[in-house]
């Protein structure tokens, strides 16, 4: 039997070991979701909301301990880890819950005298999601509640860095009183999540990854007629113009680049300021970033943790030495975070400046505590820097003229604009990407049609 390893970010050590599937569990687990499935989707629409808020309520008065384990799996410092629960998720959760009776009630069409007419929309069946570890609770809950809400089992397979999250979920959920095999998880290889996707059994499919495994997704569920959600992460650009509020652009900005070490799909990676706040900007970006802490995520003073692995770390310190080679500017001396090792997951933050788009920092995700930041004489220029990316996650725009960010977002190519704000998903938005960033739509009442078919009723009620 194969052993799946989950090597700790903190200190290197195996911190989880589990089992992956054999293929009886896998077809004994598609057969129970099927089964229980047909039961939950008869179950009123009221039970299952109901079900549900409990369940946000469980993972609520755990956040906490779900917090100290995050921290375990994937480095984020404890200060910062419960708030996933309690803000993010249950935020979400929430708004999902309290939609769905909109989102998933009957369509009427106009009254035809001898007919009954309206659109019902029908779960898929099964819906198999597969989490990334980087948010493992926040990108889940954008499927897994849902799908659930509309009448569907779920099949997760969570992240091979991230395991105890599907075990929290499935905990949380049989306590909220969900009924057996609506809900299940399961630890899969490559070979077999594949396989998953092909099963005829699988109505949709959720994705969070990278572009490589998108694809791969795609080639799987290309074989049969279903529909594929992909999110698929960025290279999100952010613009400061010149009328902006200088210290919240600062502010703002400095945190959506380096929170969660940057490992975020949608945290800044590239910043254009106008010349004239640039000098500016720079210093005071500079300045609050040498005020992280690096260090160990169980402690409460550390704000900057370690990332998901070393080869991950050492992917990043690659980009800003090829960077440094080509000209750009490194205003962070790493001597300044005493934590920060070549060969760990430990890195210190950086600002570069004097960067250019013939430099990977700039075209290339990088999913690390890295700001490179260029200047822009017109909202034209910062238009076309923006755009020029194979990603289309969110952009940003820090002025003070609504009028302009609506004129200049109507010309970014992305899925999320953002004024004044940025790294923030509102769940009554649509969330979805373009071009690489993936296609799809999870949250808002939008985000109910992919977990659901439409299914017409056409009823002649007299022959005369």
């Amino acid at each position: 039997m194969s052993i799946q390893k989950t090597v700790s970010p903190v200190d290197g050590r195996v911190l989880v070991e589990r089992e992956l599937a054999t293929g009886e569990q896998i077809e004994a687990a598609l057969k129970r979701a099927v089964e229980a499935q047909r039961a939950w989707r008869a179950t009123a629409l009221s039970e299952r909301t109901a079900i549900l808020s409990r369940f946000v309520e469980v993972m609520e008065n755990r956040a906490d301990a779900l917090g100290e384990e995050l921290a375990w799996q994937m480095g984020r410092p404890v200060r910062y880890g419960p708030n996933e629960i309690r803000r993010g998720f249950a935020e979400r959760s929430r708004y999902m819950i309290e939609a769905a009776p909109e989102a998933l009630r009957d369509v009427a069409v106009a009254p035809k005298p001898g007919f009954t007419r309206f659109i019902r929309h029908e779960p898929v069946g099964v819906v198999f999601t597969i989490a990334p570890w980087n948010y493992p609770y926040l990108t889940s809950v954008n499927s897994i509640v849902p799908a659930l809400l509309a009448g569907n089992a779920v099949v997760l397979k969570h992240s091979a860095q991230t395991p105890l999250c599907a075990e929290r979920y499935s905990e949380g959920l049989r306590e909220a009183g969900l009924p057996e095999g609506v809900f299940q998880f399961l630890h899969l290889s490559h070979s077999d999540v594949e396989r998953v996707i092909g099963d005829e059994r699988i109505g949709f499919v959720a994705f969070t990854g990278s572009v490589e495994g998108g694809h791969a997704v795609q080639a799987a569920a290309s074989k049969r007629f279903i529909a594929a959600g992909l999110e698929l992460g960025g290279k999100d650009p952010a613009y400061v113009r010149a009328d902006a509020d200088l210290a919240h652009a600062v502010e703002n900005l400095v945190d959506g680049a380096m929170f969660n070490t940057g490992q975020s799909c949608c945290g800044i990676e590239r910043i254009y300021v106008h010349r004239d706040l640039y000098a500016e900007f720079v210093q005071r970006a500079v300045d609050l970033t040498r005020g992280y802490v690096l260090g160990d995520p169980l402690r409460q003073e550390t704000t900057l943790g370690p990332m998901v692995r070393a080869s991950a770390a050492e992917f990043v310190r690659g980009q800003i030495a090829e960077a440094v080679a080509q000209g750009a500017v490194a205003h962070i001396d790493t001597r300044e975070f005493t934590a920060d090792k070549p060969g760990t997951p430990y890195l210190a933050p950086q600002i570069l400046t004097s960067v250019n788009h013939r430099m990977r920092v700039m075209t290339e995700e990088t999913f690390g505590p890295v700001a490179p930041i260029m200047a822009v004489s017109s909202d034209e220029e910062a238009i076309a820097l923006m755009n020029d990316s194979a990603y289309g996650l969110t952009a940003a725009i820090w002025t003070a003229d609504p009028e302009a960010a609506l004129r200049i977002g109507d010309q970014i190519d992305t899925g999320t604009w953002f004024m004044n704000r940025c790294d923030y998903l509102d769940p009554a938005l649509a969330w979805t990407g373009v071009k690489d960033s993936g296609r799809g739509c999870a949250l808002s009442v939008l985000g109910f049609e992919q977990f659901t078919r439409p299914k017409s009723f056409h009823l002649r009620t007299t022959t005369a």
